[in-house]
């Protein structure tokens, strides 16, 4: 496995400290606040700092938003649809200088930040082409044909909170925010701490594309300080993170009788069967669980393969990871960069030694490579995992992925499925329609077919998110634009109420009004 040492930052970006500074100062705060130091896991070395927000930062935030947001919602929706396709135009635009704030804010490869800048414009594309119609007029039946009409409006719910993760710190706030711009919401983003500013670089491109002032916010901050607050004080809001965290903004939300949408953790499996092209999927098991460093909630953690593919998978896979180099270059160089940080590094490190010390063999990886980056851990392959360990069991997170042969296809779907979580999963074949139809034994939100994740997470049009203990509500889709609105029920009626008329017996009208019903019943089979 080759390396590449990487080089000081800011200087090799061409990035500035004044540049960083200027993106902090976007962040409002009522008073002078504390700061919390930025570091890059490229070198451990602070290179900006962001204000300490607290709750009364995050009310007067929300408060803006809230003004601002009742001119934006009148705008009409085809022009909200404009800005955010210029938005995507200059996210485009400016993608050589937002690839390297990304790398030096997350340590990923070029080719891994590169993925977040081509997602956000093609999410505008897709919401500013069909939102509009989304979000049209709806003529439903009403509940006497012809006499009766009904009409299904949508409003903006008001103010969305999205809190966005630190390991796609450029999709994960703006998936969310894009959609929930288009409804006529306004957004306030609370970003993790140790990624502030790529949020804050985007706020300032989409004003620079026509939002007007005050309808996308950020606050910044520790999330134990700034989460709840913003939950108190909006209505809506997206999380994308933990598990454990998700469930407490659930909690949160419900209390607040708001709604809420949450895309968690996951154990996700990669399924092998027995008539799969074994080069081909150990590509793609390369692919998915080291992209990113593994620090992404979609890649496959447990790969289960059919027994009769096992050990020529095994070699084609442990041959291709072992090609791949960790690095921190700022160009298209190394195939895998750091993980965020030591925390998150020592937590990757002990699921790996725990596997072992139960019996856990590592084909390959399994160790921290300080010579390249602090935070950097080879892609790791382990086989002849315990089933109760922690790697087994619990989310990694990192470059780490477990291997185990099944019997069949039946066994490996049974494997897959014992899991709390139900994320996304991938199924690898040379039939298509056999992929298919085990794809959908599979307990998970998103499962692809011959590729780990892309083209589900890339198929914007599809609703994208997880079952169990892998979040609620979807992204991506109609439902993730609508589920930012509130939908109101306009019922007209032609003649009327519709009791008995004046003069005409109860007992008669009972008779008519069942009649008329049972026909309606017949006519709606019928259409059906």
């Amino acid at each position: 496995m080759t390396s590449s040492k990487g080089t000081t930052p800011i200087t090799a970006t061409g990035l500035s400290e004044s540049r960083l500074e200027h993106l902090a100062d976007r962040v409002r705060p009522v008073n002078d606040r504390p700061s919390i130091p930025v570091h890059t896991p490229i070198t451990d070395e602070a290179v900006g700092a962001i204000p300490a927000c607290e709750a009364t930062d995050v009310e007067h935030a929300v408060d803006r938003a809230r003004r601002a947001q009742s001119t934006w919602s009148e705008t009409p929706v085809d022009d909200r649809a404009a800005i955010l396709e210029r938005f995507g135009d200059l996210v485009a635009d400016r993608r050589e200088t937002l690839l390297d704030l990304i790398q030096l804010e997350t340590g990923k490869s070029r080719l891994h930040a590169l993925e977040e800048v081509v997602d956000v414009p093609l999410t505008c594309s897709y919401y500013a082409s069909e939102g509009p119609g989304i979000l049209a007029d709806d003529r439903r039946t009403g509940a006497v044909p012809l006499a009766t009409t009904a009409t299904v409006t949508r409003d903006p719910v008001g103010v969305v909170g999205v809190l966005s993760p630190w390991n796609y710190p450029m999709t994960l706030s703006m998936t969310d925010a894009i959609p929930a711009l288009l409804a006529g919401n306004a957004v306030v983003c609370k970003p993790d701490a140790k990624t502030p500013f790529i949020a804050l670089a985007l706020a300032e491109l989409l004003e620079e594309a026509g939002l007007p002032s005050g309808i996308f916010q950020i606050v910044t901050g520790e999330g134990a300080t700034v989460g709840p607050a913003l939950i108190d004080a909006v209505d809506y809001v997206a999380f994308t993170g933990s598990t454990e965290t998700g469930r407490s903004v659930a909690e949160q939300a419900g209390r607040n009788l708001i709604g809420c949408s949450l895309e968690l953790g996951g154990k996700n499996p990669l399924i092998v069967l027995d008539d799969a092209n074994v080069e081909t999927a150990a590509r793609g098991a390369v692919e998915g669980a080291f992209t990113n460093a593994g620090q992404l909630c979609l890649a496959p953690e447990r790969i289960f393969v059919d027994e009769r593919r096992y050990e020529a998978f095994l070699d084609a896979f442990v041959g291709a990871t072992r090609r791949l180099s960790v690095g921190l270059e700022f160009d298209y160089g190394p195939d895998v960069g750091s993980l965020i940080d030591g925390d998150h590094l020592a937590s990757v490190e002990a699921h790996v030694e725990d596997a072992v010390s139960d019996g856990a063999s590592v084909l390959t990886g399994g160790r921290a490579r300080p010579d390249v980056g602090p935070f950097c851990y080879e892609p790791t392959i382990l086989t002849d995992v315990d089933p109760d360990a922690r790697v087994a069991c619990e989310e990694t997170f990192g470059p780490v992925v477990s291997v185990m042969p099944v019997a069949d296809a039946d066994d490996a779907i049974e494997r897959a499925n014992d899991t709390d979580y139900g994320l996304n999963a991938s199924v690898w074949t040379s039939d298509r329609s056999r992929g298919r139809e085990v794809a959908r034994q599979i307990d998970c939100g998103t499962v692809c077919v011959n590729d780990p994740y892309t083209i589900g997470w890339g198929a914007v049009d599809a609703p994208m998110g997880g079952f169990g203990d892998s979040g609620l509500g979807r992204r991506h889709g109609p439902e993730g634009l609508t589920r930012f609105t509130e939908s109101r029920t306009i019922a007209t009626s032609r003649v009327g109420p519709l009791g008995a008329p004046p003069g005409v017996p109860k007992w008669l009208f009972a008779r008519a009004f069942t009649g008329l019903t049972a026909v309606q019943r017949r006519l709606t089979r019928w259409v059906s």
